[in-house]
């Protein structure tokens, strides 16, 4: 059934709700993981693959099918299907813009997509060595392109605005909600192939930070911390002005009957029914 969602205490949040914080580490880590074996194995100079395409075009849009069917595997996991899978601050700052994440739960969510993220791209590199740390892959680090911080900037914040435009609208509607995951990875290829010629395409920062700290990339951090976060901000807003906020339903991407939701309170049957037959054993 579906209550409403409290909004617990840090240490409650903690102690009820740590299963999905750790779900959402665990996602952003296993999708840095991947990002960084795809483009070392189409990036590296020295991996085969690179010598028999030599097009870069094309191993760019083979990394965006990757990393794209990695982001659907992850959404549609039974733990992705638990937390949400938001594996992105952006993503969850903008359900907590619109009250579908408690705040304390938005916050947990966050510091573990930023810890799970630098997780995965720390056993990446001792896995990969120089094919994953060396240029011209370093750590698949997001940086602008030829044309500046500007464009770059620009570009973040339109791919970031149409991702989580495509998220709301079809995740909010019954008859199109299953394809969300699916919507969302294929916006993801897309990007890659197209657009990362433009800002490296994070729409993620997180996901940025986690290749900037061993690369000591810093200059252009400060692109993929916002722009991404205003994109989606904006986006929620045009939902909100031209829908009402009762169009959203809830901040998972999927709701699947079985699985608990921390966001809408949801519960599954079963365990209604357990947590009745304990309070009645127990009286």
């Amino acid at each position: 059934m579906r209550v409403a969602a409290t909004s617990l205490r840090p240490a409650a949040a903690l102690r009820e709700h740590w299963p999905e914080y750790l779900i959402e580490a665990w996602a952003l880590g296993m999708f840095m993981i991947s990002a960084a074996v795809f483009a070392s194995l189409l990036g590296y100079p020295g991996s085969p693959l690179v010598e028999a395409l030599p097009n870069e075009a094309l191993r760019r849009a083979l990394v965006g099918i990757a990393m794209g069917s990695t982001a659907v595997a992850l959404i549609y996991s039974p733990w992705g299907q638990r937390s949400g899978a938001h594996m992105n601050p952006a993503v969850t700052l903008t359900f907590l813009r619109l009250g579908k994440i408690a705040r304390w739960d938005a916050v947990f969510y966050i510091a573990a997509q930023f810890v799970g993220g630098v997780a995965g791209v720390a056993l990446a590199a001792a896995l990969l060595h120089d094919a994953f740390t060396a240029a011209p892959v370093r750590y698949v680090a997001t940086l602008p392109g030829a044309a500046g911080a500007f464009v770059a900037f620009s570009a973040e914040f339109a791919i970031s605005a149409l991702l989580m435009a495509a998220i709301l609208r079809v995740s909010n509607d019954s008859r199109y909600a299953r394809y969300t995951g699916f919507c969302a990875g294929t916006l993801v290829a897309i990007y890659i192939a197209v657009e990362a010629p433009l800002s490296g395409m994070s729409m993620n920062p997180a996901r940025s930070f986690a290749s900037a700290l061993p690369a000591g990339l810093w200059k252009h951090l400060w692109v993929y911390f916002t722009a991404p976060v205003l994109g989606m901000q904006a986006a929620a807003a045009w939902m909100l002005f031209r829908r009402g906020p009762q169009a959203v339903g809830c901040a998972k991407l999927l709701h699947p009957a079985d699985q608990r939701c921390i966001h809408c309170g949801y519960r599954p049957a079963v365990q209604d029914k357990t947590a009745a037959n304990a309070t009645g054993a127990s009286k």
